[in-house]
């Protein structure tokens, strides 16, 4: 009896892994499904281990224990291919980052260490060491009456700066949440990690639209970097040595701010999944069932292309690509439902027609917000490239 129930829960349980194993080679077709598509892709192999104890005696005594087996089976198979794809991405990340930006060592102190290979398979089950450190909330401006802070994360917490007479080199987070949602607070373990590797790092919230749209929040952008600039003895950073780091909507601010703010101390810019070209994101929206890619945009940049073309072109960050562009990191997704991939390849050809230094971390089995596991395939490889970018650019 006990075995009969036995399977039968075997084959609930493996077509419902296998359901969702599925995802991680199929693009979802809803919103819905992108979310258990991104557990699928980043969190895959805990869905294989599940999986796997599935695949306990007494299956074949049974058409339901059979037919649970091999839907089991085919579960922990799907559900490692993120995996399997990541690691010949691994394998030729370290020589394609000294290629792009040359041989940097990256940034520890003393109780801290940067990561030693780009991928790691014990820290896909014990996890990323990101320290809950010191985070202070600061007010860096207002407009429209309402308060912009941001959160502050400093290395002096970890054991003092690298370099106490110059301060640490500081990294301004910019957050995503298609330009009408989304806090400092997003993803907040890299903040820590890097914090923790003598970087000063600053998460800054921003005006959001449909009620503050273009160039609202790319205005705020520059504002907490003018703060950052007047208070940086107080608070111990090198106003000389600044990156910008943002996710989607966040990742358009930071490179559109890198390339247009002519500032010198902007000595690097890295975007996760982010749109370069705005009228090319018009063109080709997402799947409307996963996301309004249109009314997004036209709630941002205050209607569609036809209506207000010069306003797209100001937000594109692929129209003020030049011969001073600072260099660039671009991560994104292969897979992508939201912002597509091309938006990146054609970003990283403009720079290279310019011969800016740049490179694109191409993750052939990831989906938008990738690196929302810290400690998944995506977050492994993107912090590694981070921490050898970030010390090329600011060493």
């Amino acid at each position: 009896m006990w075995r009969i129930f036995w399977n039968q829960i075997r084959l609930v349980l493996g077509a419902l892994c296998a359901a969702a194993a599925l995802l991680a080679v199929l693009e979802a077709p809803t919103h819905l499904l992108w979310m258990v598509a991104l557990g699928v892709t980043e969190w895959g192999h805990w869905l294989g281990l599940l999986s796997l104890l599935l695949l306990l005696r007494g299956w074949h005594l049974s058409w339901n224990g059979l037919l649970g087996f091999f839907l089991s089976l085919l579960a922990a198979l799907l559900a490692v291919t993120p995996l399997l794809r990541a690691i010949p991405v691994a394998h030729r990340l370290p020589i394609q980052l000294e290629i792009a930006f040359g041989d940097a060592a990256p940034r520890s102190l003393p109780e801290t260490s940067p990561r030693p290979a780009p991928l790691v398979p014990a820290d896909l089950l014990l996890g990323v060491d990101s320290p809950t450190g010191f985070r202070q909330s600061l007010v860096y401006g207002m407009a429209g009456g309402q308060e912009l802070r941001l959160d502050l994360y400093q290395p002096s917490t970890y054991g003092g700066l690298h370099d106490p007479d110059t301060g640490a080199p500081g990294i301004v987070v910019i957050h995503g949440g298609s330009w009408q949602s989304g806090d400092k607070s997003q993803l907040l373990a890299l903040n820590r990690y890097l914090a923790a590797r003598g970087y000063l790092v600053a998460a800054i919230n921003y005006r959001l639209a449909p009620r503050w749209p273009f160039p609202a929040a790319r205005d705020d952008v520059v504002a907490a970097l003018a703060y950052l600039k007047g208070h940086a003895s107080d608070l111990g950073l090198d106003p000389n040595r600044l990156a910008l780091l943002g996710r989607s909507a966040g990742g358009q601010l930071a490179l559109l701010v890198a390339y247009t703010a002519e500032d010198p101390a902007i000595r690097g810019v890295v975007a996760f999944y982010t749109p370069a070209d705005m009228r090319y994101g018009y063109a080709n929206p997402g799947n409307p069932a996963v996301i309004d890619s249109r009314g997004i945009l036209e709630a941002y940049l205050g209607g569609s292309p036809n209506y207000v073309p010069d306003v797209y072109d100001a937000a594109s960050p692929l129209n003020f690509v030049d011969a001073r562009t600072p260099a660039t990191l671009l991560i994104h997704g292969g897979r992508d439902e939201f912002v597509l991939p091309a938006q990146s390849e054609r970003l990283a050809a403009r720079l290279a027609q310019a011969g800016r230094p740049h490179f694109l971390l191409r993750l052939p089995w990831a989906t938008h917000g990738c690196d929302a596991n810290f400690s998944g395939p995506c977050g492994q490889l993107s912090t590694y490239a981070i921490e050898r970018f970030l010390a090329a650019v600011m060493p």
